[in-house]
């Protein structure tokens, strides 16, 4: 939460705790909260400690899941289709925990998850140019064209929010770009909004294997909301890839899309695998936490506050998109495709 975020909590009346140092990664000082009226605690144990609601960014930490008392509620990415000892222990502490990954509209629309798709968009299409270098086990060729010299093929998988903006990002570098994208009236979109400036196709296994192969760079960003990701590039996929081409696979933080990936970080981005450079950044948004966390706080405030002003449960009957939201309840599953990927029931809100 950014300053003026507390500002608006208390102008309806609300404490804020601010761990100590927490915005000190995004350039935000301990003194612009106080200023703005929040309660600095020295630790997230004084917060976890005293809060109603905790808003975070990325799932809690263990340290943190000790920390939740029943009825606490937890907004913040949880991804649970892909981590089964959180869930079991959201489960088990009866917590509210609220993901902004499934905040979803009328219209499809995912509002909270949109803008950190976005920014991890357009890093992925920057990694995938580092991991083309020789010093990270690339073929050592540029995304873009030199007189005389062809630029890199990029095929990404999914065109939704990050898959869109690695299309423009990797585009713009002067790469040859395919997107394959499995709903047809998005195809009709992507390809209404890039007219000449990259190719946009029908998913299908034949052609997502056709286009992978030729690659220079594949980009995973393929979602189910709340779901674990579909594992759309296999080991079998991988090695028939061309030695020292690149895998940046977004959806790492759902299970990954792609059979060999595995978390990486910022400090170690690249692994080879086969003999191809494989990047799997958990968190992306964070390599650049000022511009991320104001547009996380922008897109979220306004649902934070509504459950803060009305409570969790009425802010969901409320607002659909809040409800579908809502993916665990004192001790039950309350999003179905959570519920799917550990095979349990899923309880109406």
């Amino acid at each position: 939460m950014t300053p003026e975020g507390v500002k608006v909590f208390l102008s309806h009346g609300h404490q804020i705790l601010i761990e100590q140092k927490a915005g000190e990664g995004c350039g935000i000082p301990d003194s612009a909260y106080r200023k703005a009226g929040g309660t600095l605690k020295g630790s997230s144990a004084g917060v976890w400690e005293e809060a109603d609601m905790v808003i975070k960014v990325k799932e809690p930490l263990p340290a943190e899941s000790s920390r939740m008392r029943e009825k606490q509620i937890v907004f913040t990415f949880l991804h649970l289709a892909a981590n089964r000892q959180l869930t079991r222990t959201l489960l088990q502490k009866k917590v509210i925990g609220i993901a902004y990954e499934t905040v979803q509209a009328d219209n499809g629309s995912l509002p909270i998850l949109k803008p950190m798709s976005e920014v991890a968009g357009h890093l992925a299409a920057q990694l995938g140019a580092r991991g083309l270098e020789v010093i990270n086990g690339g073929m050592g060729i540029l995304m873009g064209p030199v007189h005389g010299v062809a630029p890199a093929r990029v095929t990404i998988l999914g065109g939704g929010s990050a898959g869109c903006r690695a299309g423009e990002v990797a585009s713009g570098m002067g790469a040859v770009v395919t997107i394959l994208e499995l709903k047809k009236e998005r195809v009709k979109q992507l390809r209404d909004h890039f007219a000449h400036r990259l190719t946009v196709k029908q998913s299908s296994p034949e052609r997502i294997e056709g286009e992978v192969v030729q690659s220079d760079v594949v980009i995973g960003s393929v979602l189910n909301p709340g779901a674990r990701a579909p594992q759309l590039i296999t080991r079998d996929l991988v090695k028939k890839m061309k030695k020292g081409s690149v895998i940046v696979d977004i959806a790492v933080d759902q299970g990954g899309c792609c059979e060999t990936i595995r978390p990486t970080t910022q400090s170690e981005p690249f692994y080879l695998y086969y003999g191809i450079v494989h990047c799997g950044i958990t968190n992306l948004p964070s390599m650049v936490p000022l511009t991320s966390t104001r547009a996380l706080t922008r897109e979220s405030l306004p649902y934070a506050l509504e459950i803060a002003d009305k409570g969790y449960l009425q802010a969901a009957r409320d607002n659909p998109a809040l409800m579908k939201g809502v993916t665990v309840m004192n001790g039950k599953i309350t999003n179905q495709a959570v519920a799917n990927a550990f095979q349990l029931l899923c309880h109406p809100v």
